[in-house]
């Protein structure tokens, strides 16, 4: 090797080094603003609203009410100074951070939920949207005080940096709580079989509605009832791109849908899968919950890349929380329930 083949070895290797640098300095930074953006918010005095929940499912309950719960440690935030807003009837997974819980499809309905969520042109809250602010000056109207937002998006530019890969999991322990859901009692547990599993599949990119999947879990969820009986958790509202996937009702497979309302749909889904045997369904959304609810899961997919690092986690925190079990199932492979299905799917 030349001389100067060496030299150059070393400049590439001090700049990349450099450049490593810089980024450790530009994520540690934008964490500071966060937390004293947190700092500021909490220190106003005033009533502390948390929210608006507008996005997803599984991230309110894997990672916002976690991150939540360690905003009330690490800022001495009493919860009788805090007002949740999210949508379904979800004021149970925020027992002991938020006092009030102010339902969001309680000021608007369902349509103009949809509509306006897609204005936002994202279904992450990376910034507030001018329908955040509607609903913020709504929960102010409602409970004649004003208030202070803690906004999601706070949460999400905190952890962008450790699902983008450049955080380690010690970094997500550090700023979360994740601890055992207590469900709401919404349906008459009498209307309820005395010992079902709960089942929830959705179109998602990480379990398609391609012809082959269909097939697989109308035999899944036929094969559960042979076993028991089984209560499908579908909601009959699509709200964005992943619609309840149509399963057949029979006199061991009861549907949901009768006993929810768009207000209450996800605190029903909430009381089914905590009274539940076992939950089975799409690894995604009510997947992550169910866990944290007790409830032994088996997660469904096909594509784990549309998963992220969401499946880690979700395991982590389970095995931590000494909760329910959460048994992620990839369908390409062996069938870890049992259930004797020759499953190969392709996928694009």
């Amino acid at each position: 090797m030349s001389l100067f083949a060496g030299v150059k070895r070393e400049v590439r290797a001090r700049l990349r080094q450099r450049r490593e640098l810089d980024e450790h300095r530009t994520w540690a930074a934008e964490g500071w603003r966060v937390e004293r953006e947190i700092e500021a918010v909490v220190s106003q005095g005033r009533p502390v609203l948390v929210g608006p929940w507008l996005s997803e499912v599984g991230y309110e309950a894997l990672y916002w009410v976690p991150f939540l719960r360690w905003v009330r440690s690490a800022f001495r935030l009493s919860s009788d100074r805090v007002v949740a807003l999210s949508r379904g009837g979800v004021g149970s997974w925020y027992a002991g951070i938020a006092d009030r819980y102010v339902e969001a499809w309680d000021l608007v309905t369902p349509e103009v939920f949809a509509r306006r969520t897609l204005e936002r042109g994202s279904t992450k809250q990376l910034e507030p949207s001018a329908f955040d602010h509607d609903l913020v000056a709504a929960v102010e109207a409602r409970i004649g005080e004003r208030v202070s937002v803690l906004h999601p998006s706070l949460m999400y530019r905190l952890f962008g940096e450790f699902w983008s890969g450049h955080r380690a999991m010690g970094f997500l322990d550090a700023h979360t709580r994740y601890e055992p859901v207590s469900p709401p009692v919404v349906v008459d547990p009498q209307l309820l079989p005395r010992d079902y599993v709960a089942v929830k599949f959705y179109e998602a990119r990480s379990l398609p509605a391609t012809p082959e999947v269909r097939r697989v879990v109308t035999q899944i969820v036929e094969r559960l009832a042979e076993r028991g009986p089984v209560v499908l958790l579908d909601t009959g509202l699509v709200l964005d791109e992943h619609a309840d996937y149509a399963l057949g009702t029979s006199s061991r497979v009861v549907s949901a849908r009768p006993w929810m309302t768009p207000p209450t749909n996800l605190a029903v889904q909430t009381q089914i899968i905590a009274g539940a045997r076992a939950f089975v369904g799409t690894c995604g959304s009510v997947a992550w919950l169910a866990p944290m609810l007790g409830v032994h899961t088996s997660a469904l997919y096909v594509d784990p890349k549309w998963l992220h690092v969401h499946l880690g986690v979700a395991l982590r925190v389970t095995h931590k929380m000494g909760a329910g079990c959460f048994a992620p199932v990839d369908l390409r492979g062996l069938d870890p329930l049992g259930l004797g299905l020759p499953v190969t799917v392709r996928t694009t």
